[in-house]
């Protein structure tokens, strides 16, 4: 990533400025966003440009688990035969408009694979819900698979997201 923005923590940052375009997502961002994460019930990161510390994306990180059944066969028989496996839901994931177009979303989703990697947690893989078929498709050029039939529910092994940010894609 460039010099021009950094990730960090949640914190005390002004986010009232931030708008994507989907109320619900700048709504979360600028009213839930921090009681959540005191709760330690999600884990926020923003992207913050970093002339202006404006918050230019951000997603948010919790603990979840699958069930096992509601993997594909191939990726099951893989895994131990417990009920259900653990995995890190990324909850939320948005790009505010002013910085749409620059892929900072690929920024973001690349971040979040790397930190559930790094996390210290036994972790199988990231999921998603994605809001909309646009927003599936994103995650499927990222390497996600659809977990239901609506496709709707995606996850990505993180050794799988892991080799891929290696080759750079």
């Amino acid at each position: 990533m460039s010099g021009r923005f950094r990730l960090e923590s949640l914190s005390g940052q002004d986010r009232s400025g931030f708008a994507c375009g989907v109320a619900a997502l700048d709504d979360y961002l600028h009213k839930r966003a921090s009681q959540d994460q005191r709760r330690r019930v999600a884990a926020c990161y923003l992207l913050v440009e970093s002339e202006t510390s404006r918050p230019a994306g951000y997603y948010t990180l919790s603990a979840a688990s699958v069930l096992l059944s509601d993997l594909p066969e191939a990726t099951a028989k893989k895994l131990p035969r417990y009920p259900s496996v653990p995995v890190v839901r990324v909850g939320r994931l948005a790009v505010d408009a002013r910085y749409h177009g620059q892929k900072l979303g690929s920024v973001l989703v690349f971040d979040a694979v790397k930190r559930a990697a790094q996390s210290g947690v036994g972790a199988f893989a990231v999921v998603v819900d994605a809001k909309d078929q646009n927003a599936a498709a994103f995650y499927g050029h990222h390497g996600f698979t659809p977990l239901d039939s609506a496709g709707l529910t995606l996850f990505l092994p993180i050794g799988e997201g892991l080799q891929q940010m290696l080759r750079g894609g």
